[in-house]
């Protein structure tokens, strides 16, 4: 069997995690697998059976992803970036891949260049062949041109593959990198990379929340660095909800929720017998499918949930550091009727809640794109690891 290492930093949220292991999970009976992980570690998370994690000295980022900082706080930025590229050197040297996959750079994360490029040299060094795992869209930066000659040089140098893990009919890569035409390697969409009910292991605590029988409104944030507007707003506007509509709302906060933050919400809502705040489950899928109403932000993953369960949506995008990703998806989900788009003046309790009701009463618009991105990137991967793949394709 052949071997496959791959890279996956999350420095924010958990979207990166999710998606690059739902990957693992489609690539676990062709190859040995070696995942390593650079983010803060989440409790509970699920990794399938056969696939050996490294965590990293973990690094992450503020929301307006101004710097670089360790997890663990007694530790240099300085040191810990030492000590993750000999570690990462270390692990190539000793595992020797056939593939090498890398999640989003040098699309993105180039500021773990004084890790990456290194192991890239490594790996080509030994023949190892690289692919670059890509979301559907893509960071812009205010001097573009400049950004995306460096994606060119640094794809064409280093990498054999790039699969764009979306659907060109909803949004192709062009939309936020001009210059696909420019690269070497070969380019593939997957479709994309949704995570089906079968992954799903519920816990005692999954049973429970999902034996009660009133109608759910679902509210979730994904890692829970940010969007803490949105969770504030539910948990005021389920006061207002509590005497309008047979419901209960089930929120989910994020494993990376600043503590304070949490019990904030915990105190803020203690009397709404009708809301049930927890921290995470890994099982969100599971909640989505029994779901009335998904509220949360608009990030690849819970956008694909959205997708695969039909759920009615309300969407807030993630605006910090200028960051339109998740503005892109959801207003083209909008224009689609799959979803509703929030503003930023949409979270005032009573407006939220009122955008609940209306939504409630509205059936989404059902769409068919290309979900089987686990499978296709997993045929991708496996015809170059065994070099039956013709040399370039679009």
């Amino acid at each position: 069997m052949k071997k496959l290492m791959f890279y996956c930093q999350h420095i924010l949220g958990m979207g990166h995690l999710i998606r690059s292991m739902e990957i693992v999970r489609g690539l676990v009976e062709d190859f040995e697998i070696c995942f390593i992980n650079g983010g803060e570690v989440i409790q509970n998370f699920q990794v399938p059976n056969g696939v050996t994690v490294v965590n990293l000295p973990a690094i992450k980022t503020d929301t307006e992803f101004r710097e670089l900082r360790p997890v663990d706080q007694s530790l240099s930025l300085e040191v810990v970036q030492e000590t993750r590229k000999h570690l990462l050197l270390n692990q190539i040297e000793t595992f020797q891949p056939d593939v090498l996959m890398m999640e989003l750079f040098p699309f993105g994360r180039r500021r773990f260049s004084f890790e990456l490029i290194p192991l890239m040299e490594a790996a080509k060094a030994s023949g190892t062949k690289v692919v670059c795992s890509l979301r559907d869209i893509v960071v812009t930066k205010q001097d573009q041109a400049r950004h995306e000659a460096k994606i060119c040089r640094l794809m064409n140098q280093y990498f054999d593959q790039l699969l764009i893990h979306g659907d060109p009919n909803l949004h192709p890569l062009e939309d936020s990198f001009s210059r696909v035409k420019d690269l070497n390697c070969e380019v593939h969409y997957t479709g994309y990379v949704a995570q089906q009910p079968e992954n799903n292991r519920l816990t005692l605590v999954d049973r429970w929340a999902l034996s009660r029988q009133a109608p759910m409104i679902l509210v979730s944030v994904g890692g829970g660095r940010f969007g803490h507007e949105l969770l504030r707003g539910m948990v005021g506007a389920a006061e207002y909800l509590s005497t309008r509509i047979p419901h209960h709302i089930q929120m989910f906060a994020g494993p990376f929720i600043p503590e304070s933050v949490f019990w904030q919400l915990k105190q803020a809502g203690r009397d709404c017998h009708n809301l049930h705040i927890h921290r995470y489950t890994p099982n969100l899928l599971a909640y989505m499918e029994q779901a009335d109403l998904s509220v949360s932000m608009s990030g690849y993953n819970t956008t694909m949930n959205i997708l695969t369960t039909g759920v009615n949506a309300l969407m807030l995008p993630f605006t910090g550091n200028d960051d339109q990703e998740q503005t892109m998806r959801v207003r083209r989900l909008d224009e689609l009727g799959v979803a509703q788009m929030l503003q930023k003046v949409d979270v005032a309790p009573e407006r939220l809640a009122q955008r609940v009701e209306i939504v409630l009463n509205s059936k989404p618009q059902s769409t068919r794109f290309d979900l089987d991105g686990v499978q296709k990137t997993a045929q991708r991967v496996r015809s170059l690891a065994y070099d039956n793949h013709p040399a370039v394709a679009a």
